[in-house]
């Protein structure tokens, strides 16, 4: 059930209209509410932090990322931070136990994900405690209808009949968070229109693509990462992301990535097909503008450096066609946190 404010939320004063789905009332009576205006506000009026890890002045925090369809659950005496980025259509999820503050983030990046996926993020945050209050914060997502379906005057014009991605993501995780029985107090709502921009031809795109959580007092700021920060292992867990949606033990889950108890990231294994590298090689022959496009659920909202991180994944199967030289005898990879904050092979 959802909270605001501190008390029950409810759609029943509401002024839209009755026939629209109960997931789209509760989503769009949350984007009107007050205090989460409010709290929009000021995380949009918040300084973007620029994660970075060098190996030259090793930070003395320690760091959890989380790429697209993954999640994490943190113990704040063993993780200072955790964070996520380069969502366009995808929404972080971050949920977090007020009484022990163990904080569990995900990168949501499809309706069909969301049932199970929370009940992986929960399964140590709440700890068999139904009365436990959680925080929730969501940010990501952006308006990316089609321009014809963004011109009403008010949220629920907006969203009656709109079509794209980030909506019906949205839809589902407010819905599927009001049906549970956990006590969800929602903090921050900063998704669809209140994380848009357009430009001078009322192009959409998203203000902010990530997020980074201080596990310790649970405040949120945006965040970007660079390729130092998002580690260990990137190749091979955005590779999983695509890899995921052909093997079957992953259907309506979220990755398995981090081992909460002992610090280290377990990095599960995901089979690849004779068929994805068929399709990859087919890919790579594309200009960067048509793998744009056809790879993109949201082409002019990607960063800078979009294309090349297909471009160097395609490169990896091509070369390890066989997904069991990358995860042999079927066993995850193994990275435990160095000295340095930084994260080695087992």
């Amino acid at each position: 059930m959802i909270f605001v404010g501190g008390l029950p939320f409810s759609t029943n004063n509401s002024s839209w209209s009755s026939s629209s789905s109960q997931g789209s009332d509760i989503l769009v009576a949350l984007l009107e509410h007050p205090v989460l205006v409010s709290a929009s506000h000021s995380f949009k009026s918040m300084e973007e932090t620029k994660v970075s890890v060098s190996s030259e002045t090793p930070s003395p925090s320690k760091y959890v990322y989380v790429f697209q369809r993954e999640y994490a659950t943190v113990d704040p005496a063993l993780v200072d931070y955790v964070g996520t980025d380069e969502a366009t259509t995808c929404v972080g999820l971050v949920i977090r136990n007020r009484r022990n503050r163990m904080t569990s983030i995900a990168h949501m990046d499809n309706p069909e994900i969301v049932d199970i996926g929370l009940c992986q993020m929960l399964s140590l945050v709440v700890d068999h405690d139904l009365d436990a209050e959680l925080d929730v914060y969501l940010i990501g997502g952006f308006d990316d209808a089609s321009p014809n379906h963004a011109n009403g005057t008010t949220i629920s014009e907006c969203y009656s009949d709109m079509d794209g991605y980030s909506l019906p993501l949205c839809r589902k995780l407010v819905d599927t968070l009001q049906r549970r029985q956990e006590k969800f107090h929602v903090q921050t709502l900063h998704v669809l229109g209140h994380n848009t921009k357009r430009d001078s031809q009322g192009n959409a795109y998203p203000i902010f693509h990530g997020f980074l959580v201080e596990t310790c007092t649970g405040s949120l700021s945006p965040a970007s990462f660079d390729g130092t920060s998002r580690c260990p292992d990137e190749m091979v867990r955005r590779i999983r992301v695509t890899s995921s949606y052909e093997d079957t033990s992953w259907n309506g889950k979220l990755l398995e990535t981090y081992d909460t108890q002992t610090d280290r990231f377990v990095i599960a294994p995901c089979r690849w097909t004779v068929r994805k590298l068929h399709i990859v090689m087919s890919l790579q022959q594309l200009s960067d503008e048509e793998i744009l496009r056809r790879c993109s659920t949201s082409p002019s909202a990607e960063g800078p450096d979009f294309v090349e991180n297909l471009r160097r994944q395609w490169n990896y199967l091509i070369k390890r066609p066989d997904w069991r030289e990358t995860f042999p005898w079927k066993q995850p990879r193994v990275f435990q946190r160095a000295a340095d904050g930084g994260w080695r092979r087992c």
